[in-house]
């Protein structure tokens, strides 16, 4: 909690681009997906979004509503400069001193969906830097296991490269011996002989 709010003091007069509008930011969760919270605000960020144009449109007409009914007052003040009739025009400057409030508010209200989408987007922001940075740091944890298994591979595979070639040398050494003590022609005979065991070992597996 102390974290989140450390952060959003730091985003204060920084400018954030809308997350959901920005395929680079899906790209982050292409492995891993999106946690609840992640999947939750961009939904509200997204509903938010799509009621801006709305807004938008509404902030407009609203204005125009307004216009209409300052002309009206502006006009029905210079009627009560003129006549005698005041009452009656001061009941309609009320009633539209009292749209113009309504229609005030109205604007006040559309206008305030920036903010909530700003809001939106910071805290989506948030949720996914801490995702992502949590994801950093299992990976970081996935890599150091990994280097360690590697580099004892290497060292089980150097010795084991060792082990063939001395084998190997001590297999020729075997090899040559035999020839020496026992001359080529009995030799041979052992050899097909044990040609003959290792191909029916071969069928058997």
């Amino acid at each position: 909690m102390k974290e989140k709010e450390y952060f959003k003091g730091a985003l204060i007069n920084k400018k954030v681009p809308i997350l959901v509008l920005d395929q680079k930011w899906h790209r982050l969760f292409a492995i891993h997906g999106k946690s609840d919270e992640i999947q939750s605000t961009e939904e509200e960020l997204n509903h938010l979004i799509a009621r801006q144009g709305q807004a938008n449109q509404d902030i407009k007409d609203l204005k125009k509503v307004k216009a209409s009914l300052m002309e009206s007052i502006v006009a029905h003040m210079d009627e009560s400069d003129e006549q005698s009739n005041r009452p009656s025009n001061d009941k309609i400057m009320d009633e539209n001193t009292r749209l113009i409030n309504e229609v005030n508010e109205k604007i006040e209200a559309c206008e305030d969906e920036p903010k909530q989408i700003k809001d939106a987007n910071e805290r989506l922001m948030l949720a996914s830097m801490e995702f992502c940075y949590e994801k950093l740091r299992t990976n970081d944890e996935e890599i150091k296991e990994i280097d360690a298994w590697i580099k004892q591979v290497r060292i089980d595979l150097k010795k084991n490269i060792i082990k063939k070639q001395n084998r190997e040398i001590n297999s020729k050494e075997i090899y040559s011996y035999m020839h020496d003590i026992f001359g080529a022609e009995i030799i041979d005979v052992f050899d097909l002989k044990e040609e003959e065991e290792q191909g029916q070992k071969k069928e058997e597996e």
